[in-house]
């Protein structure tokens, strides 16, 4: 499992429009004051029903693997009770091109809440995963990794896809110079696991974003691409099953403010 952490555009404080703070507040109040979900579950579209709390289940399945240990620094003056950390793992299937992989599960943690100016905030932590063998490419592998940009009140991301093999060179890839765009839909409503510890699970999908070509793959860069299906503006799809928790950062071991 390899670690991929923010740098750059994902990495600071992001901010949301008047419009979209109240887009957030409206979705809390249908959760009845249970103001959680504004947050990685914002895939779905204000005013979607969440499913009633099934019965609770033990911590250890309840927190993914990382626990909260990759929680990012706050922004200056951020509020420590009013600020989440929130780690989700996924186990997504995507197709791309002329290939569907099941990818091994990946894991994000990242933080938001209100800045000090009363805009909402998000700041990035860090991103795991592991490569999965392509079916039907011998000797290839696929692992996604952080592409810079996120904003987890709208489900957007970026990811890279690192393509593994003794054939390929050590820096072939797919989004390498720009990384691949998603756009989560949800594709149902999301359902409360747990309330102690918070555990909530949802469903989302993108089929609209397009893959570029594989770049620095050494001179069987042509083959890659053959095999693959790439470059691919169409067709392609990400289905998004997960699972996230979260707690606040007053209840967090001490974390320096940026």
């Amino acid at each position: 499992m390899t670690k991929s952490i923010a740098a750059g555009a994902g990495s600071g404080p992001v901010r949301r429009s008047a419009l979209g703070r109240r887009v957030s507040v409206r979705r809390a109040a249908a959760l009845a004051g249970a103001a959680v979900l504004a947050g990685t579950a914002a895939v779905c579209a204000p005013g979607v029903a969440v499913a009633a709390p099934r019965p609770a289940v033990s911590a250890a399945s309840a927190v993914p693997v990382t626990g909260f240990r990759d929680c990012p620094s706050l922004p200056g003056g951020a509020d420590p009770a009013r600020w989440r950390c929130e780690v989700h793992t996924a186990a997504p299937v995507l197709t791309i091109g002329k290939v569907t992989v099941r990818l091994a599960p990946i894991t994000m943690t990242h933080a938001e809440g209100p800045l000090p100016d009363g805009g909402d905030g998000q700041v990035w932590g860090a991103m795991h995963s592991a490569p999965t063998a392509v079916p039907g490419v011998r000797g290839l592998a696929i692992q996604p990794e952080y592409g810079g940009r996120s904003d987890f009140y709208t489900g957007t991301f970026s990811l890279r896809f690192r393509l593994l093999g003794r054939l390929w060179g050590p820096d072939c890839a797919i989004g390498a110079t720009a990384p691949v765009d998603f756009r989560l839909k949800r594709s149902g409503p999301s359902t409360w696991v747990s309330q102690d510890p918070p555990l909530i699970e949802f469903s989302a999908y993108d089929d609209t974003f397009a893959v570029p070509a594989a770049e620095h793959c050494g001179p069987l860069a042509p083959l890659v691409d053959h095999r693959l299906g790439l470059p691919a503006a169409a067709g392609n799809l990400m289905t998004y099953d997960a699972s996230y928790t979260f707690r606040t950062y007053d209840r967090l071991p001490r974390i320096p403010a940026r």
